[in-house]
């Protein structure tokens, strides 16, 4: 069966592009242990994917700072809004990974557009791409503040879509969290699965289209369709 290769493409932000391993040290500047990014970033999504399920919209800030505090909490850590501040602007000075110039790069020489599709918002979007030197390839950012929306909702791709101004079918999402991915075959988009963070690809959730260990590889294979 033949397929053809994306007219556009939208990547996920925040662990797709951007590593989010600074945030343990600020954790840890809590009195939190390392292993507590894992949690504190697992429970924000699920307290955002759960608020938008039962038809409530708040933005990714205002959960993430909920989530963190109720963290501390149930930790019997005292902190005052100072540190948690410090803590929570971790999220606009994340490192991006070093495949995702190279990526950016090989999407660019093929004039294929990049968006950056993401839970979080734009402004804090922007100056990760800015702090990269990426922001040049990137045609918008798109936030759930748009849609009212947290991904995996299927408004969320088809905005995304709409604002690359291709058919459903014709956009990419490339990411690195199966619910991602799954959200967005759901919305009838491609998908491009980067593997380097879950290893191994939730077998409940739609499979990706193409897969590779490395962002620049999953974009090659998504171009190579056909």
């Amino acid at each position: 069966m033949s397929h053809s290769p994306p007219q556009a493409i939208a990547f996920d932000v925040v662990e797709t592009l951007f590593s989010l391993d600074p945030m343990r040290q600020r954790l840890s500047d809590l009195g939190l242990s390392g292993e507590s990014l894992e949690l504190f970033f697992a429970r924000l999504l699920r307290n955002g994917f759960a608020l938008d399920a039962s038809g409530t919209f708040t933005p990714f800030g205002e959960v993430a700072r909920a989530t963190l505090e109720g963290i501390l909490a149930a930790k019997d850590i005292a902190s005052d809004v100072s540190r948690i501040d410090h803590a929570l602007a971790g999220f606009a000075e994340l490192p991006a990974h070093p495949d995702v110039a190279p990526a950016f790069q090989h999407l660019r020489e093929n004039g294929i557009p990049i968006f950056a599709l993401t839970n979080g918002s734009a402004d804090n979007t922007r100056q990760l791409l800015e702090q990269a030197d990426l922001l040049a390839h990137v045609e918008r950012i798109i936030s759930i503040d748009e849609v009212r929306h947290w991904k995996p909702r299927r408004e969320v791709y088809l905005q995304a879509a709409d604002v690359a101004g291709v058919r459903p079918g014709q956009l990419a999402l490339v990411a690195a969290h199966a619910w991602d991915i799954h959200g967005a075959s759901q919305a009838s988009l491609m998908t491009g699965w980067v593997s380097r963070l879950e290893k191994r690809f939730d077998p409940s959730m739609n499979p990706p289209d193409v897969s590779a260990d490395s962002l620049d590889e999953t974009c090659r294979k998504l171009l190579d369709r056909g």
